[in-house]
């Protein structure tokens, strides 16, 4: 099978696996809005912004070492080796960070979780369990595995779906769902765990080359908190200042916006491991068209979904949660859309610094907006609402987009054709007619126009000859 085929099949394959645990939040939605208060929502938003952040910083950036420099080694007993080094320091530190969690389980509790210590007490076996499950997935999408990435990433999602909906219903509240979360991040330890154990054997480490996975891991440590504090903070902001229910009004409108990132995820799980295999042969013409195809891709998919959200974001948000939360929150869904746009451009430019090992610089970058994000919303905040942590976060991935595009240009460029782009936007904007047209007013409605949106906006795209003659060649290879 040709790279080229193998390519495309791994972002399908990871692509739809993505899709689902994008609308796996969706269905979880209206369970938490309409059967926990609106405070208990807003802890529930805390929980999962507090595991987004805690396994990212625990694990020292070696799970993206894991996937920078293993993919190359092909003897067993090298991989086990240094699969075994990261995974002891990233067990110490994860014991570490939970430890600390819970000695300041109360000053925690009072300023982020409504005062409701049982939640806060759970939390930190479930970020050791996630730290763990963080460097143990990247295994899998290290060496290219990713139908078995794909799949625990999935049982993952839905179990936690199915745990913690089955609780809440039978009133247990924000406690069951909490309980599924801790559930489900045990289960798929095991079972990841198994798979590994499987696949290259046990043994103990020696801590071989470790200190080489740090200081390229290391780096990437302030570009991940500071990333986390561009796209996460502002709950915890908003809770603090505006208190749990306002951090429940915009939450919602935050996650559908934020879909279009899924369009994003599976090509940077697929592309850094192959441009790095790429890069590291010298084959630098492969790397550039590899950025080209999946940058256009991206916005292919992401342009159209902008203007979608645009006009269906109250009509969904009103299905799908009370209309309490529906009203206060809609506007935040397009200035997400488009920040979550920039966010995927800033992603596949930032491959190049990854390749060329030039980390510091993204961390450089991170950290500055971080510092920016979090000023702007201290002072914007209590003026506008959730409406100022909307429009920081734009600005924000804005100017990451445009400093890393600046900085990656530098080292590698490859073209950009921006009639394509500009015929994705023309597309975009005539299948927005339809939602004009159009008012929605059950999720079968919703259904039914999107599937209209999209057959008026690739016809029109075919139309206008989007796809050059040796990219539809390759589309109809990779259909035969």
């Amino acid at each position: 099978m040709s790279e080229d085929k193998l390519f495309i099949q791994r972002i399908g394959l990871v692509g739809i696996t993505n899709v689902l645990v994008a609308l796996s939040s969706l269905i979880l939605l209206p369970i938490l809005t309409k059967n926990l208060s609106i405070q208990d929502y807003g802890i529930w938003v805390q929980v999962t912004v507090t595991i987004g952040l805690l396994p990212a910083l625990a694990t020292l950036g070696l799970p993206f070492s894991m996937v920078r420099f293993l993919p190359v080694i092909k003897d067993k007993k090298e991989i086990s080796e240094y699969f075994y080094s990261l995974t002891g320091v990233v067990l110490l530190t994860s014991l570490l960070v939970s430890f600390l969690f819970f000695l300041f389980a109360g000053a925690i509790g009072k300023a982020l979780f409504n005062g409701n210590m049982l939640i806060v007490q759970l939390l930190p076996i479930i970020i050791f369990f996630a730290c763990l499950n963080y460097l143990l997935i990247n295994y899998f999408r290290t060496f290219n595995q990713m139908k078995i990435y794909s799949l625990f990433l999935f049982i993952q999602t839905y179990l936690n779906v199915i745990l913690a909906s089955y609780l809440i219903i039978w009133g247990y509240g924000i406690f069951g769902a909490v309980i599924g979360l801790l559930i489900s991040q045990i289960f798929i330890f095991i079972f990841m765990f198994m798979i590994i154990i499987l696949d290259i054997g046990i043994m103990i480490p020696k801590f071989q080359k470790i200190r080489e996975h740090l200081s390229f891991g290391l780096p990437t440590m302030p570009s991940s908190m500071s990333y986390w504090i561009v796209d996460s903070s502002d709950r915890y902001i908003i809770g603090i200042i505006l208190g749990t229910a306002f951090v429940g009004y915009y939450s919602p409108g935050y996650t559908l916006g934020n879909l279009i990132a899924m369009f994003f995820f599976p090509i940077a799980t697929v592309l850094t491991p192959m441009i790095s295999k790429y890069y590291d042969n010298n084959e630098i013409d492969e790397v550039k068209r590899l950025l080209k195809y999946s940058l256009k891709f991206f916005l292919f998919l992401g342009i159209p979904s902008v203007f979608g959200l645009y006009f269906l974001s109250k009509p969904i948000l009103l299905i799908l949660t009370t209309s309490e939360i529906a009203l206060n929150g809609y506007i935040i869904t397009p200035i997400i859309a488009i920040s979550a746009l920039f966010y995927g451009l800033y992603g596949i430019y930032s491959q190049i610094l990854v390749v060329e090992k030039k980390t510091k610089i993204m961390g450089v970058i991170w950290i500055v907006l971080a510092i920016l994000n979090i000023s702007i919303n201290m002072i914007l905040i209590p003026i506008l609402g959730i409406l100022a942590a909307g429009i920081t976060t734009l600005l924000a991935y804005f100017l990451a987009f445009f400093f890393t595009y600046l900085a990656s240009k530098k080292r590698i460029k490859f073209s950009l054709e921006y009639k394509f782009y500009l015929k994705c936007i023309f597309a975009s904007i005539c299948m927005s007619s339809i939602f004009i047209l159009f008012k929605p007013e059950s999720i079968i409605n919703i259904f039914l126009l999107v599937v209209l949106g999209l057959v008026v906006y690739v016809s029109i795209f075919v139309i206008l000859k989007g796809f050059e003659k040796e990219e539809m060649d390759f589309i109809k290879r990779f259909m035969k």
